[in-house]
C-alpha cells in the first residue's frame, strides 16, 4: 500500500512575507536548507517561491534581486493536496502540474508542505535496493 501524504510531508512551515525581497528570500531558503517558501499575505498563503522562480524568473532576466519583491516572481496559487490521500495521486498531480511541490491541507487548512524529495526519500527507503543487479 502506497504511503499517505502525511506519512511524507514536511510538517514544518516556513514562509516569507508577499513583500520581502527576492534576495532576502534566497538567503533564507539557503540558511534554512530548503527550497522553496510559502508565501504570506494578511495570514494567508497566497503563493509559493521555489528555486526554480528565483533562477528563471529573475536571475535569468538579470532583475535586481534586492528590489524585486517575492510577490512579483511566486507561482501562485499554490496547489494542495488533502493530509489523507495516497502519495501516488501527489505523484500524478505533480507530474501533469510540472511542479515539484504541494501544499497538504487538511480540513481545508494548509499544515504541510510535500516535496519530489519528500517522495524520493520515502521510496529511496521504502524499496530495497538490489546491488547484485
Amino acid at each position: 500500500m502506497a504511503a499517505t501524504i502525511g506519512q511524507l510531508m514536511t510538517n514544518t512551515l516556513i514562509s516569507v512575507q508577499h513583500d520581502t525581497s527576492v534576495l532576502l528570500a534566497a538567503e533564507k531558503m539557503s540558511e534554512e536548507r530548503i527550497g522553496s517558501l510559502l508565501v504570506e499575505k494578511n495570514g494567508e498563503f497566497t503563493g509559493i517561491l521555489t528555486e526554480t522562480d528565483v533562477v528563471r524568473k529573475a536571475a535569468a532576466k538579470g532583475l535586481d534581486l534586492s528590489t524585486t519583491l517575492v510577490h512579483e516572481i511566486m507561482s501562485a496559487p499554490v496547489l494542495s493536496i488533502d493530509l489523507h490521500v495516497s502519495s501516488r495521486y501527489a505523484i500524478d498531480i505533480m507530474s501533469n502540474a510540472e511542479i515539484r511541490h504541494l501544499a497538504v491541507t487538511d480540513e481545508g487548512k494548509t499544515i504541510g508542505l510535500l516535496s519530489v524529495r519528500d517522495i524520493l526519500d520515502y521510496f529511496k527507503t521504502a524499496i530495497p535496493l538490489d546491488v547484485d543487479g
